[in-house]
């Protein structure tokens, strides 16, 4: 297997030597520690065996990693030499000079990214972070579970169907759950899930003004359901679980559907698993997010030129192809959500029952302004203010969901909480 890594590593460093690979003895990377990160670092071993760069893995929480990064790269700190970000904070920071431009060689095939994820990961056509996972969000249910309780799941199904749908499996004396939502707060935990929701009850954000329109009745309707849903057919205490937390409660057996990020499915270990388009209230347009897990580098790092070698390689084609050759992963494993050239592998595609429901989400995902939603971004808002004003309405959430307060409390507490930070930010 090594071979297979050295001739795939050949390939993006143009033949290079361990002495003119790299100019940097050691890298330091700060990732999320989702699963598809924590089996690059083995993955990579190759790497620093090919070109002698020691590589240095922070993997954090993504809750802390961002806190952690946001704060290091905005100072300047020099913490890191690479980072990872998502479609919220790339143009942002792009535009800022916070990171540097990413341009790969021509073997890297740029054109073979979803357009997508390039977009969403670009600043006036400049792309500012190299996509290593992508994901939308789709309906992951227990068809088994579904066909016993004589309920059926259809893609873009009403909100009320899927209630009834948990209702209908649910079996709490059993261990079983009827759904499995994301709580912890956080805007890229819990609010991820609930703009999604949000979005298909027809609220939004901000208006035009960038005034926040948290008191809304859509708003209202919205996390009413949310918390009803998940207080009533989830299991105890999910204020305190994101995407790792249910990840490990379905592959238990514990959760008859999960509504969370399609690169879930590659981590689903349970069998008759199932897929569906996110459902709605009537609104389809943003019930179904768009993120990558991107890396960067900082701008002013002293091993730029090493740090974006190393990314051309982490999210190329002959990365995919050195994940599925590794003797602990194989097609099954690869990163997704990226390249088209991956949903062709017929390897791919034998072990992959998810990646026709992954590629519908993800092409349908609509990012663009609109009347109703009038900024960028599905589950975020692409302005700077945006990560204090989701954190501080998570906190809310959460304590909704927990009983700590009403929704409508909560919701107050939220609006204010927002409305102080626009101000103070001079929208209005």
């Amino acid at each position: 297997m090594k071979l297979v890594y050295k001739t795939a590593l050949a390939m993006v460093l143009g033949g290079a030597t361990a002495t003119t690979a790299s100019a940097a003895d050691e890298l330091t990377i700060a990732i999320v520690n989702n699963g598809h990160m924590i089996n690059m670092q083995k993955v990579a071993e190759a790497y620093t065996e090919a070109t002698g760069t020691k590589l240095n893995w922070v993997s954090l929480e993504e809750g802390v990693l961002r806190e952690q990064v946001t704060s290091d790269t905005a100072t300047g700190g020099g913490q890191y030499d690479i980072i990872n970000i998502g479609m919220q904070e790339a143009p942002i920071w792009g535009a800022a000079g916070w990171i540097e431009p990413l341009e790969f060689s021509a073997d890297y095939d740029i054109d073979d990214m979803l357009p997508a994820m390039r977009n969403g990961l670009s600043h006036d056509g400049t792309l500012y972070a190299a996509p290593f996972y992508g994901e939308s969000s789709m309906v992951m249910y227990r068809k088994d579970l579904t066909d016993a309780a004589g309920v059926t799941v259809a893609d873009n199904d009403s909100w009320d169907n899927i209630k009834a749908a948990a209702a209908a499996i649910h079996k709490p004396d059993d261990g079983i759950y009827g759904a499995c939502l994301r709580g912890k707060p956080g805007w890229g935990d819990n609010m991820a899930f609930i703009t999604t929701v949000v979005n298909s009850f027809g609220g939004a954000w901000f208006d035009k003004d960038f005034k926040p329109q948290l008191d809304s009745q859509q708003w209202k309707d919205a996390i009413n359901f949310y918390v009803d849903l998940l207080g009533n057919y989830g299991p105890p205490g999910s204020e305190g679980n994101s995407f790792n937390e249910i990840l490990a409660l379905y592959n238990e057996g514990k959760c008859g559907m999960w509504i969370d990020a399609t690169i879930a499915a590659s981590f689903l270990e349970v069998d008759g698993v199932a897929y569906a388009q996110s459902p709605n209230a009537g609104n389809p347009v943003g019930a179904n997010w768009l993120w990558a897990w991107a890396m960067a580098v900082p701008a002013g790092s002293p091993n730029a030129e090493a740090s974006k070698q190393f990314i051309e390689w982490a999210t190329s084609k002959e990365y995919i192809k050195a994940v599925a050759d590794h003797p602990e992963f194989g097609w099954g494993s690869v990163p997704t959500g990226t390249r088209a050239s991956t949903y062709a592998y017929p390897e791919f595609q034998a072990v992959a029952g998810f990646a026709a429901a992954e590629m519908a989400a993800i092409e349908s995902a609509a990012p663009a302004a609109t009347d109703l939603k009038p900024y960028v971004g599905v589950q975020f808002a692409a302005i700077p203010e945006f990560p204090e004003v989701g954190s501080a309405v998570a906190q809310e959430m959460a304590a909704a969901l927990s009983g700590a307060k009403s929704v409508d409390d909560a919701l107050a507490a939220a609006q204010s909480a927002a409305d102080a930070i626009m101000k103070e930010a001079g929208y209005y």
